[in-house]
């Protein structure tokens, strides 16, 4: 997956106006996190295959495979839990900037996927690849070499027109959080909310916007999320994203909000409590990603390696998670660490 970066002030976006990119970044855990726990929430994307899946009585399981070729990490693939019932694998990919080798990268990667998945004994017969971007028509290159795959292999999720299209799925509509003007996040999460109110879907949408505002505005204080997102800091601190995405020390942070309640007053002890346990949850949830990462590109890490690992502060930790994507195998990790 390819992040967000920062465009310069005046620059004109490459969608054609529509909406241009805000300053931001997301974060390769965020599309991890939406499914690795509830992989069927691809299906609430897909209508189509909602309904083949409730006809057969199967779903998905998620995976994030890394494989050697250099520059190859797909941002998940779904496989039908049963492998006898008739849905397709899914290849994930979210690509929210223009790369004029896109297209082309995309079809080497979905036919590795399948080489090594046949290598494996697990041959896949049934597949489509799943592109969540901001507008179809962004420079991804020539469409002309690969025409046939992309009319018959390759469904595109487009967050741009989503914002302005109250009928889409809301968890679609949610995910174009990561593009919306700031100023009109409040009255597009609310829309949302609105949307979902009272059924089965109302949690998870709440923990989604949480966890797409979280990956967007890193650096912002919670409160201030917990006001784009229309949530108190009470509920914030009990969504599962505030839990799991980045392994926030919810019980450290209250404790310590306490304590500076004693001196300052109960409430704002308890926001400076739960941003201090924020801040120590964002490293915990950085450093576990990070390692579990080093761990499938370089194999076993050592003591050493580990520790030195561990002592980084966090804006090392996110330069280490940009590198490692790099990285060849356990040379690569020690030169890096050597020079930071």
């Amino acid at each position: 997956m390819q992040r967000l970066r920062p465009r310069p002030d005046g620059e004109t976006s490459s969608n054609g106006g529509l909406n241009p990119q805000p300053q931001m970044t997301a974060s390769d855990k965020l599309f991890y996190w939406l499914f690795q726990s509830q992989p069927d929430r691809i299906l609430q994307l897909l209508p189509d295959l909602a309904a083949a899946a409730a006809q057969v009585g199967g779903g998905y399981r998620f995976v994030a495979p890394v494989f050697k070729a250099r520059e190859y990490r797909p941002d998940g693939v779904f496989l039908a839990v049963e492998q006898d019932r008739e849905l397709p694998a899914l290849v994930l990919e979210a690509q929210m900037r223009s790369d004029p080798q896109f297209l082309l990268r995309l079809y080497a990667e979905s036919g590795r996927l399948l080489q090594q998945q046949d290598r494996q004994g697990c041959p896949i017969r049934q597949w489509q690849v799943v592109v969540i971007c901001p507008l179809r028509t962004l420079a991804f290159g020539d469409p002309e070499p690969v025409a046939e795959f992309l009319e018959r292999r390759v469904r595109w999720l487009e967050l741009l027109p989503a914002l302005a299209d109250p009928n889409a799925p809301p968890l679609l509509r949610t995910l174009a959080l990561l593009l919306e003007k700031e100023e009109r996040l409040p009255a597009t999460t609310a829309q949302i909310r609105e949307a979902v109110a009272g059924s089965e879907l109302e949690s998870q949408i709440a923990d989604a916007t949480a966890a797409i505002l979280l990956a967007r505005f890193t650096t912002r204080p919670i409160p201030e999320i917990c006001a784009m997102a229309g949530i108190t800091l009470e509920d914030f601190s009990q969504s599962v994203a505030y839990r799991e995405i980045f392994g926030l020390g919810e019980q450290r942070g209250l404790e310590q909000g306490l304590e500076k309640g004693l001196e300052q007053g109960l409430e704002q002890g308890r926001v400076q409590g739960l941003e201090k346990g924020l801040e120590q949850g964002l490293k915990t949830g950085e450093l576990e990603i990070t390692l579990r990462q080093l761990r499938r590109r370089c194999g076993a890490l050592t003591a050493t390696q580990e520790a030195l690992i561990r002592a980084l502060p966090l804006p090392r930790l996110e330069m280490l998670a940009e590198a490692l994507l790099d990285f060849q195998g356990s040379d690569d990790l020690d030169t890096w660490l050597s020079g930071n």
